[in-house]
């Protein structure tokens, strides 16, 4: 009963990957999981950070500028049901207008409901939003230090030395150095390997001291070593 279903949905998908651009669908896909983070904001919940982990936020640099893109949006949208005399085309335009509006909080609202993620064990997973997701085991980690920068206004930088910088407000202030490169995924799905990693982050101290604390409390001991 279930496989001409099973064979419909395969079919179905394979003509979607063939009609669709892989960017086109990466976008759908960001933007259906703005909207679901909009939901856990919503009931103030967080994505993916497991008890004992310390959630780092990063949104401190962007916040007013969201709120003031929302501010005029909804001016726009207010100004033009007063001057667009046409029902067809005002209603069309509220439309857009206004899920333009949740879309704007909706990014916003990704990037609070996905923080930062120091691990328990030492791992540090990094984050924007929906758009940007990089998980770097603790064994990977070699150094992490307080490094305010200010990069190009990009979000994803790689840099020709293997420095990726993840900006928010056009800032990073915390660089941690690796032990081996680590491969990642840009917002429009192209690959990058970095060796260098630097971020924002709200409470820079806070994360660098995380990191440090669980990476001493991991490493061994020399003094417990066999003689």
């Amino acid at each position: 009963m279930n496989r001409p279903f099973a064979r419909a949905a395969a079919w179905a998908k394979g003509v979607a990957e063939t009609l669709v651009p892989p960017v086109a669908r990466r976008l759908v896909l960001h933007e259906a999981r703005a909207l679901h983070s909009l939901g856990l904001w919503v009931l103030r919940r967080r994505h993916q950070v497991p008890e004992g982990a310390l959630a780092v936020a990063y949104t401190g640099p962007q916040t007013a500028m969201m709120y003031g893109m929302i501010f005029v949006s909804v001016i726009e949208t207010v100004a033009l049901a007063l001057v667009i005399p046409w029902p067809v085309v005002h209603a069309v335009l509220l439309v857009l207008d206004v899920y333009g509006v949740v879309l704007v909080l909706a990014l916003h609202a990704a990037c609070v409901v996905r923080p930062h993620v120091v691990g328990s064990d030492g791992s540090l997973r990094i984050r924007y939003g929906a758009l940007f997701d990089l998980r770097v085991p603790a064994a990977t980690i070699a150094a992490a230090r307080v490094d305010r920068r200010y990069p190009d206004g990009r979000l994803v930088r790689l840099g020709p030395d293997g420095v990726l910088d993840l900006a928010v407000g056009s800032q990073t202030t915390v660089t941690v150095e690796l032990t081996e490169p680590v491969t990642f995924v840009r917002p429009l799905g192209r690959r990058g390997v970095a060796r260098t990693l630097r971020f924002h982050a709200d409470d820079p101290r806070e994360a660098v001291a995380a990191l440090t604390r669980v990476r001493a409390e991991v490493a061994p001991d020399p003094s417990a070593a066999p003689q």
